[in-house]
C-alpha cells in the first residue's frame, strides 16, 4: 500500500519553526531596542505577515497526523497574507492601525490555540497545557494591543516585540508538541475507508 509523503508535513512543520523563531527573535529585538526598528516596523511586519501566511496556507494543506496545529491556517495564512500585501502596499495606512490590526490577529490566534490546546488534551497530547498557557499569555497580549494603543513609535514598536515574541513562542510551542508527523501515514481516502469499514 502506497504511503503519503512527508515530505510536505516536514516542510510545513520546518517553515513554521523558522518563522516562530524568526517572530521571537524580531520580538527581542523591538523590546530591547525598539528605536532600532521603530522606522521600518510597517516594512517589517508586513513582510514577515505576508511570508508567515504563506507558511500557513502549506501548512493547512500539508495534513499532518493530529490535525490540531494547522486547523485554522488557511483562513489566517489568507488574512495575513491580505495584511502583508496591503501594508506593503500602503504602510502608511498601516502605520495608523499597526496596533489595532496586530492586536486583533494576535488575540485571534491566541483564542483558536486555546481551543487547539483543548483538542490535544482530548486526543490525548501530554503537554497540551503548554499551548495552553502559552495562547492565554498571547490572548491578553493581543487585547492590551488593541484596548491601550500609544502614540510614540519607540514605545509602540516595544509593545509589538512583546506581542510578537508571545505569538513566536505561542507558534512553536504548538508545532513542536502538537504536530506529528510518521513515515507509515495512510492516505486520506485509505483512512476514511478503515474508519467506514471499522463501524
Amino acid at each position: 500500500m502506497m504511503m503519503r509523503s512527508v515530505t510536505p508535513m516536514r516542510a510545513a512543520k520546518t517553515g513554521y519553526i523558522v518563522m516562530s523563531v524568526i517572530m521571537v527573535i524580531l520580538g527581542i529585538v523591538l523590546i530591547a531596542s525598539p528605536d532600532t526598528l521603530a522606522p521600518s516596523m510597517c516594512t517589517v511586519m508586513s513582510i514577515a505577515a505576508a511570508v508567515f501566511g504563506a507558511v500557513k496556507i502549506v501548512s493547512y494543506f500539508s495534513k499532518d497526523l493530529f490535525r490540531l496545529a494547522f486547523q485554522h491556517d488557511l483562513a489566517e495564512g489568507i488574512l495575513l497574507m491580505i495584511l502583508g500585501i496591503t501594508g506593503a502596499a500602503r504602510p502608511e495606512f498601516l502605520m495608523r492601525f499597526i496596533g489595532i490590526v496586530f492586536g486583533l490577529w494576535v488575540l485571534t490566534d491566541g483564542l483558536l490555540k486555546i481551543q487547539v490546546a483543548l483538542d490535544a488534551k482530548a486526543f490525548g497530547v501530554s503537554k497540551w497545557w503548554l499551548i495552553l498557557t502559552a495562547a492565554v499569555i498571547t490572548g491578553i497580549a493581543g487585547f492590551f494591543l488593541i484596548i491601550d494603543p500609544v502614540e510614540s513609535a519607540a514605545v509602540a514598536a516595544a509593545v509589538l516585540g512583546i506581542s510578537l515574541l508571545s505569538e513566536g513562542a505561542l507558534n512553536l510551542i504548538t508545532v513542536l508538541t502538537a504536530v506529528k508527523i510518521v513515515k507509515n501515514q495512510m492516505p486520506d481516502d485509505v483512512i476514511t475507508i478503515t474508519t467506514i469499514q471499522s463501524h
